[in-house]
């Protein structure tokens, strides 16, 4: 999606703003005990008050209201009976609609005590984010984006998922372009005022491969690996992007 004019700006800013609270609601309530479907159930409640509807299961009839990925899971964790424990990674991705205007961000929380490990991919990760979202503007290249997530990590000893980029979101939940974490070549399209995009590096403490669960959605980490995610929707501008899903 291209921001045309205010009435674009405005829808995309509401239902980013659910978004991003839905997010924060349910970060406070993770803690060791709860399951992976009642964090799921809060977030399906906060969306409903807010005359949201939950992106996933609108475009892709997925099993859940929200997507919920605990340690070795990388993305898309089905809710289920799943329960958190001290020491966690609990990723808690949330993309939904709103009068025809879609938004999509993630954050992962860390339940305490957590290992050194954990808690320096954690802080890596929003790095990351930061990284992106300095990077992203208009006239930059888009393989600039992951040309510099790409160099961060590697110098910080981490692996980049390179099956999760980032996308181009506002109309539908999945729209072009293609965001990738990673410096790929051809990606030589130049960053437009106005686009509207996700920027969400994740970061593996092992290798990058992954796998698709039996669930047929899950995916995890090939050598059970830690992951971290950090996203937010973003309007392209001149200098620092709109971030439309901060809150």
């Amino acid at each position: 999606m291209v921001v045309q004019n205010d009435k674009d700006l405005l829808g995309l800013m509401t239902i980013g703003r659910i978004v991003g609270e839905t997010i924060q609601h349910m970060a406070a309530h993770v803690e060791p005990g709860i399951t992976t479907r009642e964090l799921d159930d809060i977030g399906r409640a906060y969306l409903q008050k807010h005359g949201a509807q939950s992106a996933p299961i609108l475009t892709y009839k997925f099993p859940g209201w929200t997507c919920i990925s605990i340690n070795e899971e990388a993305a898309h964790g089905i809710p289920g009976e799943r329960v958190v424990q001290e020491g966690d990674l609990v990723n808690i991705d949330v993309s939904a609609e709103k009068d025809g205007f879609f938004a999509d961000s993630a954050t992962t929380v860390a339940v305490p005590p957590v290992s050194d490990e954990a808690q320096r991919l954690l802080e890596a990760t929003q790095q990351a984010l930061e990284i992106a979202i300095d990077t992203a503007r208009a006239g930059q290249p888009l393989n600039a984006i992951g040309k510099a997530v790409e160099n961060f990590a590697r110098a910080n000893g981490y692996s980049i998922i390179h099956e999760l980029p980032g996308h181009g979101v506002g109309r539908k939940l999945h729209e072009p372009p293609s965001v990738p974490n990673f410096y790929v070549r051809r990606a030589k399209q130049q960053l437009t005022e106005g686009l509207v995009v996700t920027l969400e590096p994740f970061l593996s403490s092992g290798k990058r491969q992954i796998k698709t669960m039996p669930d047929g959605w899950t995916l995890v980490t090939k050598d059970g690996s830690l992951n971290a995610q950090f996203e937010h929707t973003v309007i392209i501008t001149k200098e620092r992007p709109v971030l439309v899903t901060a809150v």
